[in-house]
């Protein structure tokens, strides 16, 4: 199945997915379940669901095809290229390709002047006049696309201490540097970083592509080593086959890209070996030999490099000539781009969707049994009052209003344990807090504006890296100690109330502390090349990187955040919950049982009443049932399946 056809297919799971969460919706509106908690858990689902990208990004040393290959895989339906692609440099500054919706169809350049304010490419996007808009022309016109799209290749000139101040390594050229002219101009990009937002089929379902460029622009933009590329669902790495692997090509990889999930290498151009003067065996040997000897020097299996040309893939697809695509061997890199991606990112999304919406209706299902065994409770209590006299009648008044205020009176017990509850939370917040984060970045950032020698300035990178792990420590000792307290609670409840709440959902800041440590190893493995690579006025960079990381800690606390305080919203909602139903429980079985005491209502009416509403929640917990198995057997659809089964 080609990536197109996987993006449809998992757009349209996606779309069965939230199709049955909006019918969860409707279903606990209409049956008076749909509190404010349950209804902004729906809403995160579905904005997870909703907002979901995947990302490719491809990176290689200028002139190895790049942006054919991008034209070839994602964009040949528009009958041309909408990339620029040429021979020499056409990339010249990190571009993202996506769809928003919100956004008018159009080209945000940043200009490379911004590198030397040390302000990071994630907190520029937030600064709208920081960027030159160019409107795109017509969008289905491959050729007026790809005439504004030129404009990611535009260089200027400037003196070589600007060219060095702004983090380019600037020598004799042969090693990724620019270099001078004889009058000391080095020509350099012109943009730091674009963002291409135009309608595609491909990028409204949620692809992005990060399009990068070469050696000396990849070291010199920390978000790219720090950000962008290790958040990638897949790396495509593209050498060319007449150069097999280059020395540049090498130090990309090795400090980079690197082998690991969603690696894939790329030896572009084997049309450059059709001469008409080999066989086809002898050409296939040929790329077979460039194959094993790239796998060998990049030191992963031979599986993971696939040989291919763009130029006659796009070709093919242009011209609907599949004899010329099939040569071109990109349709196997197609299969293997979407086969091994897409399942990978579905499996995620599914796997959070599921936790979360299964311990929702768990939570519902439990709530609707405390009901319906209430009133069981009750039928018990008024079938054995047939024939009895007015003292039991008495009695049974007398034992429900006690019930009720023994109820009220541990209710108080109840709202202490609440109290510790905000307690620890409060606890964990300061823990997880941004104003904390904050203050060890300001620290940080004068250590290094007075530091003098690297190990300097490695020192107070690595003590801010130290306040970041003590902080989600000390955060996730607080988890547990929440998760305890209330497990105990909710277990005390239980068997006080005979109530079945069921296992608390389970936090754990795991996931949060693995970011940080790649964070931190990316930072130091990062450093070093970075620090080889600049010259002359290192200063810049160190304070871009600086920012960078920065901006990556507070994106990674923020998210902690939300994440902890959705669990504790979730963990402490269906406990609420169920007091309120038994609290809700006792004062009608006490204004039922009055009933009959002052004659208003006579016995077999009150059991026929409650055996009709007994029957009624007995059936919405089987509807309720059957909601979840639809929902789960949408979740776990086969490739393909989903739309069938939501609709």
């Amino acid at each position: 199945m080609t990536l197109a056809k996987q993006l449809d297919t998992y757009s349209n799971w996606r779309s069965g997915v939230s199709q049955q969460i909006d019918g969860l919706q409707e279903w606990l509106a209409d049956h008076d379940l749909l509190d404010t908690q349950t209804e902004q858990r729906l809403r995160r689902i579905r904005a997870r669901l909703a907002e979901d990208r995947l990302v490719v990004a491809f990176v290689a040393e200028f002139s190895r095809g790049k942006s054919e290959l991008i034209n070839a895989l994602f964009f040949a339906d528009r009958g041309g290229r909408v990339l620029p692609s040429s021979a020499g440099r056409t990339t010249m500054c990190p571009t993202e390709i996506a769809w928003d919706k919100a956004v008018p169809p159009r080209i945000a350049l940043l200009p490379i002047e911004t590198r030397a304010e040390g302000v990071s490419i994630a907190d520029l996007r937030a600064v709208a006049e920081a960027w030159l808009n160019v409107p795109l022309p017509d969008v289905r016109s491959a050729e007026a696309l790809a005439d504004v799209l030129r404009r990611v290749g535009e260089t200027k000139r400037v003196p070589l201490e600007t060219a060095q101040g702004f983090g380019f390594s600037v020598g004799d050229g042969t090693d990724g540097s620019l270099a001078a002219d004889p009058d000391g101009q080095v020509e350099i990009p012109r943009w730091r970083h674009a963002l291409i937002n135009f309608p595609h089929p491909l990028l409204e379902q949620g692809l992005v592509v990060l399009d990068t460029p070469g050696l000396n622009a990849i070291g010199a933009e920390p978000e790219l080593t720090l950000s962008l590329l290790p958040s990638a669902h897949a790396v495509l790495f593209i050498l060319a086959a007449d150069t097999g692997v280059t020395q540049t090509d090498l130090t990309i990889w090795r400090d980079h890209v690197g082998s690991g999930p969603g690696r894939l290498v790329v030896l572009n151009k084997i049309d450059g070996l059709w001469d008409g003067l080999r066989s086809n065996e002898e050409i296939d040997a040929e790329i077979d030999r460039q194959i094993e000897s790239c796998a060998r020097i990049l030191e992963l299996p031979a599986d993971n490099v696939y040989a291919v040309s763009a130029q006659k893939g796009l070709v093919g697809k242009i011209n609907s000539d599949r004899q010329l695509l099939i040569k071109s061997r990109l349709p196997k890199l197609e299969d293997a781009l979407a086969e091994g991606l897409l399942p990978t990112k579905r499996e995620i999304v599914s796997r959070g969707t599921a936790a979360e919406a299964s311990h929702l209706a768990v939570e519902i299902r439990k709530l609707l049994e405390t009901r319906r065994n209430a009133l069981s409770s009750q039928l018990g209590e008024f079938a054995e009052l047939r024939g009895k006299n007015e003292s039991v009648v008495n009695y049974m008044v007398d034992k429900a209003k006690a019930e009720k205020e023994a109820f009220e009176r541990g209710l108080r017990d109840y709202y202490a344990v609440r109290s510790v509850f905000t307690q620890l939370s409060d606890g964990l917040f300061a823990n997880l807090g941004m104003e904390s984060m904050r203050k060890h970045g300001r620290e940080a950032r004068e250590s290094m504006r007075t530091a003098r020698f690297t190990p300097q300035l490695v020192g107070a990178m690595s003590k801010l890296f130290a306040a970041a792990t003590q902080h989600l420590t000390a955060s996730e000792e607080k988890v547990a100690e929440i998760a305890q307290m209330m497990t105990a609670m909710r277990d005390r409840f239980g068997r006080a109330y005979g109530v079945e709440l069921g296992p608390p959902p389970t936090f754990s800041l795991t996931d949060r502390q693995q970011q940080l440590k790649a964070l931190e190893n990316t930072f130091r493995q990062q450093f070093g090349s970075v620090m080889t690579l600049v010259t002359r006025d290192k200063r810049t960079l160190i304070q871009q990187f600086f920012e960078t990381i920065a901006a990556q800690l507070r994106k990674t606390f923020d998210h902690a955040n939300r994440d902890a305080e959705q669990w504790l919203r979730a963990l402490m909602a269906p406990l609420e919950g169920q007091v309120r139903e038994v609290q809700r429980q006792l004062k009608h079985r006490l204004e039922n049982v009055r009933r009959i005491q002052d004659a208003t209502d006579s016995l077999e009416e009150r059991i026929d009443e409650l055996s009709q509403a007994r029957a009624v929640i007995e059936g919405q917990i089987g509807e309720l049932v059957g909601i979840d198995k639809g929902l789960t057997a949408t979740l776990h659809a086969p490739p393909g399946g989903a739309q069938r089964i939501a609709a």
